[in-house]
């Protein structure tokens, strides 16, 4: 076998040309899925290493927390009546005697006006509260109608003799005279 010795001579196609063009997308992106094809395998490192742990967090971290919601879900939108309906006025009247049978039966209530029945003072948050409760109770009570109002500027019938106000015995000896059928 015969050796050719390279020669410097220029070939017959001439110098090496060099042309500067641009890649398109299309290249860009067959490069891309190249360099991704290469990349295939696991990534180096030890094999005792903690990925379960990492793999878990990142599960958690993207999970939605309303999935596995205990709260029910009402399937059926219940329609409410107009407020300024009959029936609207029904339901608040309702929702107004919830809200004074629960202001009776308040226990933290029920010790304030213990204590002030006693004679003991409260300090001025337990006062105002005290009030507060008091206020809407009688709010509430004089909504549903069961509010007697006391009618004290109604003047009080008197014998045209008699100009002075009756005291504790008139009003006794009168109770006293009254008759009651007994059957």
């Amino acid at each position: 076998m015969t050796r050719k010795k390279k020669a410097r001579k220029v070939g017959s196609e001439g110098p090496a040309q060099y042309n500067d063009r641009s890649l398109s997308k299309d290249d860009v992106a067959s490069l891309a899925r190249k360099r991704a094809n290469r990349r295939k395998g696991l990534k180096a490192g030890s094999r005792h290493s903690d990925g379960k742990v990492e793999k878990q967090r990142q599960i958690n971290a993207t999970r939605d927390p309303r999935l596995g919601s205990k709260k029910p879900i009402a399937l059926i939108v219940e329609q409410k009546p107009h407020p300024k309906s009959a029936e609207g006025k029904k339901v608040r009247r309702l929702d107004a005697a919830k809200e004074l049978d629960m202001l009776e039966n308040d226990a933290q209530l029920n010790v304030l006006l213990d204590r002030i029945e006693n004679g003991e003072k409260l300090g001025a948050g337990l006062q105002s509260y005290v009030d507060e409760k008091l206020d809407r109770i009688e709010a509430l009570m004089a909504q549903l109608g069961l509010l007697e109002e006391e009618q004290e500027d109604a003047p009080v019938e008197q014998p045209k003799g008699k100009k002075s106000r009756r005291g504790d015995d008139d009003l006794l000896a009168e109770f006293e005279n009254l008759k009651f059928d007994q059957e």
